[in-house]
């Protein structure tokens, strides 16, 4: 018989009600922290726990990687920030990547929060804001070195330069860019963004200077630079499509049988019977669908659960709250015993989940939803 899946380290249905479980392995995360951080030499190797730390939860996220070595983060927005602020270190620094909107400077210096500074109008906010507070401010300055998403331009950084005077006050601790291509390799535009990177850094003050992300460390040590900041590789998303993924999987969603039905020739599935089985077939529903974040889309090519050894094809349109998979194959020796099966698992990574969906595992691990029951791990990978 194959093994079913279980949970020997975490809670296991200890909420029964929930449709699903989402297990996440810290262990994990903290392993590819680490393996990253090798790759990088004497770079810093900050974190990036954005979006709820990719929607595995920063507040048990962020302390495993700095109990890993990691003292530097990075947060889009202010709220993120305060919300991390309690669950890490003082001298842990925070980079709020969209850097200070109109009217909330006092809360960076209140929580203790370092802008990312964007714009000529977020140099002065933040500029005025050290001369109210009397003392120098720390930021790091963002350049756009070719994405044209984020960063002061070339006519910003000529400006700064001849008037240097309109940094005064601020404490320049990191100049920053983002790749574009990244994820790519052979795309000249990583050439062309790192050159562009030294380039305008030459003409700002004198910082530490960060350029990759998770796809960017694999580029190689020329990529590198004084710090890196990868988020997605930290959840287990593979960097390119050029190699085997190095990094550990961190999370594994299995979903609640719910009910189980045999059907006849002809008899459709789910929202507009899209789906008609074409002999006898015995089917599952399970507790899980689009509200889940299980994505829509993931029905089509070729999106399928695993119970043990057993591949389960997913039948017709997800729902909103369900999902129906072909368990045909599966013996009913087996079957009797299954309470869940597995949506993402070993047999099946993000990466694969958001091929069938269409997207990419950012947005599947960012839409994993807040009605599962959540069971850490904490055990070192």
């Amino acid at each position: 018989m194959p093994d079913l899946p279980s949970f020997p380290h975490a809670t296991g249905w200890a909420a029964p009600g929930a449709g699903a479980m989402l297990e996440i392995d810290l262990g994990a995360i903290a392993a590819n922290y680490r393996l990253l951080n090798a790759r990088t030499g004497n770079a810093t190797c900050a974190a990036v726990v954005k979006a709820d730390a990719y929607g595995l939860g920063a507040h048990r996220v962020a302390p495993m990687l700095e109990q890993a070595g990691a003292n530097t983060f990075f947060v889009a927005h202010l709220e993120e920030g305060i919300r991390l602020r309690p669950h890490v270190a003082p001298t842990v620094r925070i980079f709020v990547l969209h850097g200070p909107m109109p009217g909330t400077q006092a809360e960076f210096t209140r929580h203790d929060l370092l802008p990312v500074l964007n714009s000529m109008e977020q140099v002065a906010r933040w500029r005025a804001h050290a001369g109210q507070m009397g003392n120098p401010l720390p930021a790091a300055l963002q350049v756009d070195t070719g994405m044209s998403r984020f960063g002061l331009s070339d006519a910003d950084v000529a400006m700064l330069a001849d008037s240097p005077d309109l940094l005064d006050g601020i404490d320049t601790q990191l100049v920053m860019s983002h790749l574009a291509c990244a994820d790519t390799p052979a795309n000249p535009a990583n050439a062309m963004q790192r050159d562009r990177l030294r380039a305008m850094a030459a003409r700002l003050p004198a910082a530490p200077l960060a350029l990759s992300a998770s796809s960017g460390i694999f580029l190689g040590p020329d990529y590198h630079f004084d710090l890196v900041r990868p988020g997605a590789a930290l959840y287990g998303l593979a960097p390119n499509n050029d190699a085997p993924n190095p990094l550990h999987p961190t999370v594994r969603l299995a979903a609640r049988i719910v009910q189980r039905r045999a059907i006849s020739a002809g008899d459709g599935v789910g929202y507009g019977l899209t789906w008609r089985a074409t002999g006898p077939r015995r089917i599952a529903t399970l507790g899980i669908g689009y509200a889940d974040g299980f994505l829509r889309h993931g029905a089509d090519g070729g999106g399928c659960a695993w119970l043990g050894e057993y591949r389960l094809p997913i039948l017709g349109r997800i729902s909103m709250d369900s999902t129906t998979i072909d368990v045909s194959d599966v013996p009913e020796s087996v079957l009797a015993q299954a309470t869940h099966v597995d949506m993402i698992g070993p047999r099946r990574s993000v990466d694969d989940v958001a091929r069938s969906a269409g997207t990419i595992g950012y947005e599947v691990l960012t839409a994993l939803g807040s009605r599962f029951h959540r069971a850490y791990l904490t055990q070192a990978a």
